[in-house]
């Protein structure tokens, strides 16, 4: 189980080099972001050598993949985002589904995502990037998005079939939605290419809220999870102190 920090979320508002520099004092080798679209991906490519932090994740660009009339759209967004990835040493792409369409089964929608990311895998095979597309909750932060259900999300794997097509599993949306978090990530282990995690409710630091973060992480390193969590809240306190606490997890 490996470490990486979202600097849009736990360092909004600082500058890159500062981020790189408290994490590097910290012992963090990896870092995420948000958008790449609206970075210096130039500076970040200098100061993730310099610093010799790698660039764990990032999310292509957001077009939908319930809607098959956006497809040509997302494939190309993908395209460039996975130019920008090589460039950046990066091995992971991050992707959200879209928002339901209401006047569209389910079904409908679902076999979209399928046929859409079935349509990414031979790019993302011929350049050894993988992509995880994650379930979102609907209750608190983004109503209306289609892929909740980490089952359903799994599901699509199996169904895509590809070794670089994977789902996120981020611990705060699913215990918002489903709750049960431990047996449902083991369950779907081998699913799973990428982690999140945030203190619930309020998406803070870990140790704030219900979740027992010593407990999931230690069964996630007992079960065999080897991939990256991505810590992924908005702090109360000052950003390093909430970090230090968990560094013995990784």
């Amino acid at each position: 189980m490996k470490l990486s920090v979202c600097i849009d979320a736990v360092y909004n508002g600082w500058d890159p080099a500062e981020v790189m520099r408290e994490l590097k004092t910290l012992g963090v080798g990896a870092v995420e972001f948000w958008s790449w679209w609206d970075k210096d991906v130039e500076r970040i490519d200098i100061l993730r050598r310099e610093f010799d932090i790698k660039i764990c994740a990032f999310c292509t660009k957001m077009v939908s993949l319930t809607d098959s009339s956006q497809r040509a759209v997302y494939l190309a967004g993908l395209k460039e985002t996975i130019l920008v990835a090589k460039k950046l040493g990066c091995g992971l792409v991050i992707s959200q589904v879209g928002n339901e369409i209401t006047d569209v089964p389910r079904e409908t929608q679902h076999m979209s995502i399928v046929d859409g990311l079935k349509m990414c895998a031979p790019m993302l095979e011929g350049e050894g990037i993988t992509l995880v597309f994650e379930p979102l909750n609907i209750l608190v932060d983004h109503a209306g998005y289609y892929l909740w259900q980490s089952d359903e999300a799994a599901e699509i794997v199996s169904e895509v079939g590809s070794p670089n097509v994977r789902m996120l599993f981020d611990i705060y949306h699913q215990q918002v939605m489903e709750g049960d978090v431990i047996r449902r990530s083991i369950k779907l282990l081998g699913a799973i290419g990428h982690m999140h995690a945030a203190g619930n409710p309020g998406r803070r630091e870990l140790d704030i809220g219900e979740i027992n973060y010593s407990n999931v992480f230690t069964a996630l390193e007992t079960a065999g999870y080897a991939g990256y969590v991505g810590l992924e809240y908005f702090p109360e306190r000052d950003p390093n102190n909430g970090l230090v606490p968990w560094r013995r997890y990784f």
